[in-house]
């Protein structure tokens, strides 16, 4: 009979037969099967084909068949894993010393990686409460004048930007935007309250999910003078009556307030007490012109909420076309916009005028680094200590191998093991955490003003998921070790396992976490000592005992009558800003002489008395005169810098006096030509700034007392209670010149705590390793010592004899970590920080002699103990 094509058996007696038939049989007996199969369908019917080859699956359902189903796996599995569990606790107990050294090491080490995950934590969980948030971007500029350009991006744009996208772009299904300004104190129910807010457009809640308990969210800030509080602040104007209608005032404007917001969720990047109708521009602004210029980059932050399948490349062409339509207006300038995902503001480096702190991409990817390589050299100690002890554990592996003990099983119990080990040493790290986290936040301001570190149940579980990494990451390499012992090797004769014949890695694991040590701690030191040096630098004039108070809008010359009443106060002057602090006021300036020629110029404005308080240099002319409130601005003081940049009078002081310079469109003529000084911090990359000095008594910021007083603490007490004499609203603010200096250094400042911080962990970790070997290797070598004794070796030379292997890798480790520090700072970074000192090999060395010092110590102490141990003691045994 002939076989009909494409011929097949049932479907389902296959799938059958393939579900409950071992693996390594399934091949030749469904081979077999189809044979009878295609053998019956010539010699029988297709019918009786079938049937037959259902009754033969059906008849090779037997016991050496059926596959172990997968629940007695699992089972197995479970069960070795209790067995691993219990071995591995054995072994801890066991081995106390070193499985200290190891819990301690990685506990401190994760403490590191614990606070590095709380503070992702709370990075990454910043505007998540905004429905929206991965569909808002900002709309970000850069700012070009002349061939000046800036190449960093602003976090701020323009009013007239703001509105041209809202107007004429049809993509965006919303723009919101901020503009500063709106704050001060404002009164109600004759309370008068500090505020903080900004000016904002109707569109603010269609972008963001700021929660309006009170109001309509489309109307809060249509009108012009309406006005919309936090929960807090409307409890600080009207207690627990209703603030929905009533008014506050502020500069003689009333406003009404339209709604309610629910507080600010800490994790936001958006903070405000209160927001303004940006409708209430047009009536309040006199030079409105100027505030809707598109040049008028500083101070308006504009959002955009976009579609889900936006075409991001289309949207910057259209704000390039922006830029093309409005540059024409500006003279000399350009600007280019940008937009910036809102998920990732808070990890952006490089960008002015942030309306919220940021910490930055490079901070976190340094900290994690930093972090990174203390968890590696924890992992490194327990890799080395573990491989160390391998004569003791080879014969086990070498057992459990021949009772049938597979690759992947040793790998598992090794795994487990340090996995075991790295879970109790996170309940350490957890205790360790707790300690660390108010110190981590006390570091720096900006960290307790950012992050919260408070502990939440995500966290909790990323602190487990994390300390199973790091359990693994430590044991996986003494894991493959064991794995590849010979059984019969390790049962014959133990001296030939591996590590006994080849000690390479754990010597480069040794060098390794000493190089990490010696690199962390000579970062320190220099940074410490950049530091000082930056405390330390010629800013060219007086700081010593000036005491600097915020104005906050008092009239200065009433305070400074008072002030200078007191006998502990010796001289007064006021200012707009503080110099050398990181302040930067510019204005624009012009010569006569090429009228063409203008140039950004910083400026400071004072009074008659700030030159002398400060003891600035004038090289020729003479100080501002005492004028009345009413005076007309017409006189300047410039710096040497300023002479050369326009190459007034050929850059002589004396000639320069009477000449005329141009500043913000007026006419003014130089009277003092002063030394320059550093107008900017004392690491200024600009060698030497152009300064104005103007003379004036409005719109001052500080005023500036100096000091002279054995008794600092009652002398601001005095102050203090002539400030609440004038203000009884704002606190007084006020610190010492020398104390604001270093508020400027706040991050340098940090950077050396945080380096110091993870140094003492590294060298910690260092050393505890490097006892451990020293034990391990002094316990095997004991018979030999006491062999050597008898034989009248001395204390002195079995002690170098002991201790020369691990001194040497010590200086191979300072040969590695000194030119590496050395290149590093003065290649790479050094280089990037202007008026910096250098190098010397007092800080290169002294890092290295404290590490030699601790090292020297334990291994000191540990070959003495050996080699004073009576040699009758240990041979009596053999």
């Amino acid at each position: 009979m002939k076989q009909p094509q494409n011929i097949i058996p049932p479907r389902w007696a296959t799938r059958l037969l393939s579900w409950y038939c071992r693996p390594e049989l399934l091949e030749d007996l469904e081979g077999d099967l189809n044979e009878y199969f295609n053998r019956n369908v010539k010699e029988k019917s297709l019918r009786r084909a079938r049937l037959i080859y259902i009754i033969d699956v059906f008849k090779f359902f037997r016991s050496y068949t059926v596959r172990k189903p997968e629940f007695i796996n699992l089972l197995i599995n479970w069960i070795m894993l209790g067995s691993y569990i219990k071995t591995s606790g054995r072994n801890i107990v066991r081995n106390k010393l070193f499985s200290t050294i190891n819990i301690a090491g990685l506990a401190i080490s994760m403490s590191v990686g614990l606070l590095t995950i709380g503070v992702l934590t709370d990075l990454f969980s910043y505007d998540k409460f905004h429905t929206n948030h991965s569909r808002i971007y900002r709309v970000i500029s850069k700012y070009q004048f002349l061939d000046n350009q800036d190449d960093h991006f602003m976090a701020t744009t323009s009013v007239k930007a703001a509105l041209e996208i809202n107007e004429s772009f049809k993509m965006p299904e919303a723009v919101a935007f901020f503009r500063a300004g709106f704050q001060g104190d404002m009164k109600a129910n004759e309370k008068t309250i500090p505020v903080n807010g900004y000016w904002a457009n109707e569109k603010l809640f269609s972008v963001f999910s700021f929660q309006l308990l009170r109001g309509n969210a489309e109307t809060a800030l249509k009108e012009p003078f309406s006005m919309v509080l936090t929960e807090q602040t409307a409890r600080k104007f009207f207690g627990d009556q209703d603030a929905m209608g009533k008014t506050i005032t502020d500069q003689g404007r009333d406003y009404t307030v339209t709604g309610i917001i629910k507080d600010i969720p800490t994790f936001s990047n958006i903070k405000f007490d209160m927001l303004g109708s940006f409708s209430s521009r047009t009536i309040l602004t006199e030079e409105e012109k100027r505030e809707m210029a598109w040049d008028n980059i500083w101070g308006t932050w504009v959002y955009l909420l976009l579609p889900e399948d936006a075409n991001l490349e289309t949207l910057q062409a259209n704000l390039n076309q922006l830029s093309v339509k409005f540059d024409p207006t500006v003279k000399d300038t350009h600007i280019e916009l940008s937009i910036q995902p809102f998920d990732s503001i808070m990890m952006t480096d490089n960008q002015s005028n942030e309306i919220g702190p940021v910490m930055g991409s490079s901070a976190m990817w340094i900290f994690g680094g930093l972090s990174f390589v203390v968890i590696l050299s924890a992992c490194f100690n327990y890799a080395n200590l573990s491989i160390a002890r391998s004569l003791r554990r080879s014969r086990e592996v070498g057992i459990r191998k021949v009772v049938g003990a597979l690759k992947s099983q040793v790998l598992s119990q090794f795994v487990i093991e340090a996995v075991l080990i790295s879970l109790i040493g996170l309940v350490f790290a957890f205790v360790i955490f707790l300690i660390l986290r108010g110190y981590f936040l006390g570091i720096d301001p900006g960290f307790s003003r950012m992050l919260t570190l408070n502990l939440s149940l995500e966290m909790v579980l990323w602190f487990i998921l994390f300390a199973v990494l790091v359990g693994v990451g430590a044991g996986f390499l003494p894991a493959l070790f064991f794995a590849k012992v010979n059984a019969a090797q390790a049962l014959k004769n133990l001296s030939s396992v591996l590590s006994f014949k080849k000690q390479t890695l754990r010597r480069a694991l040794i060098v390794f976490q000493y190089t990490i040590s010696i690199i962390f701690i000579t970062c320190t030191i220099v940074i410490f000592s950049q530091y000082k040096h930056f405390m330390a630098f010629d800013l060219g004039f007086k700081t010593e005992n000036i005491f600097n108070i915020e104005l906050k809008g008092n009239n200065a010359e009433l305070l400074k009558k008072d002030l200078s009443e007191l006998p502990e106060v010796k001289a007064i002057s006021i200012s707009r800003i503080i110099p050398s602090v990181g302040n930067y006021w510019t204005t624009r300036v012009k010569y006569h002489a090429n009228p063409d020629d203008s140039a950004s110029v910083n400026y400071n404005a004072i009074d008659e008395n700030y030159l002398p308080l400060h003891e600035h240099k004038l090289l020729a002319g003479r100080n501002f005169t005492t004028r009345g409130e009413d005076f007309i601005e017409s006189e300047v003081i410039v710096n040497e810098q300023l002479l050369k940049r326009f190459n007034i009078a050929e850059q002589n002081p004396a000639n320069a006096i009477d000449e005329i310079l141009r500043v913000e469109g007026k006419d003014m003529k130089i009277i003092g030509v002063m030394k320059n000084f550093q107008y900017g911090r004392a690491n200024d990359k600009a060698e030497a700034r152009e300064v104005v000095m103007r003379y004036s008594h409005k719109r001052m910021n500080w005023i500036n007392l100096k000091i002279g007083s054995t008794d600092l603490i009652a002398t601001h007490d005095k102050i203090e209670a002539i400030w609440k004499k004038h203000d009884n609203v704002h606190p007084m603010e006020g610190m010492f010149y020398d104390e604001q200096l270093e508020e400027a250094f706040s991050g340098l400042q940090a950077a050396v705590k945080m380096a110091g911080f993870l140094a003492m962990l590294a060298v910690c970790i260092a050393s505890m390793g490097l006892l451990g070997m020293v034990v391990f290797t002094t316990e095997t070598r004991l018979k030999e010592i006491s062999i050597r004794k008898v034989m009248g070796a001395s204390e002195i030379g079995l002690l170098y004899l002991l201790g020369k292997g691990f001194i040497t890798l010590l200086l191979i480790a300072t040969l590695i970590g000194l030119p590496v520090t050395i290149i590093f700072f003065e290649q790479l970074l050094l280089p990037e920080i202007a008026n910096h000192a250098p190098l010397s090999l007092i800080e290169m060395f002294a890092g290295v002699l404290g590490i030699l010092f601790i090292a020297l110590l334990m291994i000191g102490s540990q070959t003495i103990k050996v080699t004073r141990t009576n040699p009758a003691d240990v041979l009596k045994q053999e």
